[in-house]
């Protein structure tokens, strides 16, 4: 059963073995092998976009990763559900000469390596290493952005970054000032809080005491807080982990995380809470698996509106 896809922690980790890697590498050339990586956009208007720009830093909003060109555009990257990237050393052989008349769906002349039967697209530096985007079911995408467009492309998708300061009780009870929609499903809106996904919003709202049905906007300061340090807590800790490695998703070196070792709630159904000893339990919320405890998570009730004279 899929659970989630790579979420803050996992673009982080990510971001942080790429940036002394790849920064002030320039672009020899760029494939993109499936079509859909950078659809509605044409993969020979990405192709064309990227040789001989040089790397300027490598950044990440959400669940993007932003990689910044000396021009002042950006390649913008989202992993969706089963995309990794790979960094492969110089030297590494696989697939080396990939043509384009190779692209998703046509001939293999020879034994590749494992991971290019899921292959996307492929950037190579001038020093020889190559990064690599795979992606199994194929949702992951690509897009090159000019100066102008970075900015208002994630202003209308992302909220509050959690690990920045933005994220405090009182911003946090704002946000969920009259929303009816269960807890599980608030977290997992992009446009509120970016970066959680279906893993850290069930181990935050178990950190902070709080039933994932439970309406949004019931929640007072204190519940906000014990939230905000919740978020905070599960996301700091799988940074550490470098990420959970539940199904596809693996580091940049290919290696797989262990924060998975370290969940209390998420995909433990019928074990033991370890606070109360109460079966976790699951259900779908937003069409989402969701586990909680319902011993010790308390499920909050919607506050009355005040009526206005």
């Amino acid at each position: 059963m899929f659970t989630g896809m790579p979420e803050l922690p996992e673009v982080e980790t990510i971001r942080r073995q790429l940036e002394p890697e790849v920064v002030g590498r320039r672009i020899e050339r760029a494939e993109v092998l499936d079509e859909r990586w950078t659809r509605p956009e044409p993969p020979a208007a990405t192709e064309e976009a990227l040789p001989g720009r040089r790397i300027e830093a490598v950044a990440r909003r959400g669940k993007y990763l932003i990689v910044r060109l000396d021009d002042g555009s950006a390649l913008v990257m989202h992993l969706r559900m089963t995309g990794n990237l790979l960094l492969r050393p110089a030297g590494s052989g696989e697939v080396a000469d990939l043509m384009e008349s190779e692209r998703l769906g046509g001939p293999r002349l020879y034994e590749s390596h494992p991971d290019a039967r899921y292959l996307r697209a492929r950037i190579a530096f001038d020093d020889g290493s190559e990064l690599w985007f795979t992606d199994a079911r194929r949702f992951g995408h690509g897009v090159v952005l000019a100066p102008d467009e970075i900015d208002p492309y994630f202003a209308s998708r992302l909220g509050l970054e959690p690990l920045s300061g933005e994220l405090t009780p009182e911003g946090l009870c704002a946000l969920a000032a009259g929303r009816r929609a269960p807890l599980k499903s608030f977290l997992l809106n992009q446009a509120q809080i970016a970066g959680l996904g279906n893993i850290y919003a069930d181990e935050a709202l178990f950190r902070a005491h709080l039933h994932p049905l439970s309406p949004a906007g019931s929640m007072r300061l204190e519940h906000c807080e014990e939230l905000r340090d919740g978020i905070v807590t599960v996301l700091e800790l799988a940074l550490r982990n470098r990420g959970s490695s539940i199904d596809d998703y693996r580091d940049a070196r290919g290696d797989r995380g262990s924060m998975q070792d370290e969940f209390l709630v998420h995909t433990r159904e019928g074990e033991p809470c370890v606070r109360c000893g109460e079966a976790i339990r699951r259900v779908v919320v937003a069409g989402r698996s969701t586990y909680f405890c319902p011993g010790c998570q308390k499920r909050l009730r919607a506050r009355r509106r005040r009526s206005g004279r």
